[in-house]
């Protein structure tokens, strides 16, 4: 990766709009690495586990930390100025905290020494917030992730952006000229 390439989260819980923020982002040339979960659910799915996370949270979570290291990695690589990340690795550990669930101490140091450059992070919407066959969590259980992801970032001494809610493009400018101003 070269030099001036900011790696960017966009953290948040169920229905907040971040894909739909990466995939504006991805439409306009932004490099983007896609969120892993739904693929993570869907083979778990095909080999008959409804909820892989409910059945196994541990395997599920280590598999999305795998993944979502592997795209950290693969970056290396790029070119673009900025990187966006469809949630980062402390989600992991902030959902395991979230259900209570022991992890081991590789995936915070995992976490530690493969740093972001910034996080933003979309608070609870309830005008936007559905449930589907992969996210089957309700509003007000997305309203609880949203505090432990909160805590679940600073906790890895990350300063987190608040994303207010707007249209797409709104969101979009504020999230592009906080970068501008970091510079």
């Amino acid at each position: 990766m070269n030099k001036t390439t900011k790696r960017i989260v966009l953290a948040g819980g169920p229905s907040t709009g971040k894909t739909t923020l990466l995939n504006h982002l991805l439409s306009k040339g932004y490099a983007c690495e896609e969120e892993i979960s739904r693929q993570v659910i869907l083979e778990a799915q095909a080999q008959g586990i409804e909820q892989l996370f409910l059945t196994d949270p541990l395997l599920f979570s280590q598999k999305l930390l795998e993944g979502r290291f592997q795209q950290y990695k693969n970056a290396i690589a790029g070119v673009s100025d900025l990187l966006f990340y469809d949630r980062g690795m402390p989600d992991v550990t902030a959902y395991m905290d979230y259900i209570g669930a022991w992890y081991p101490h590789n995936f915070a140091k995992t976490i530690y020494n493969n740093r972001y450059d910034l996080v933003f992070l979309l608070p609870p919407w309830k005008e936007i917030h559905v449930t589907d066959n992969e996210r089957y969590e309700t509003y007000e259980i997305g309203t609880i992730i949203y505090e432990y992801l909160k805590k679940g970032y600073k906790q890895f001494g990350y300063k987190t952006i608040e994303v207010p809610h707007g249209t797409v493009e709104k969101r979009i400018e504020f999230i592009l000229e906080c970068i501008k101003n970091q510079d």
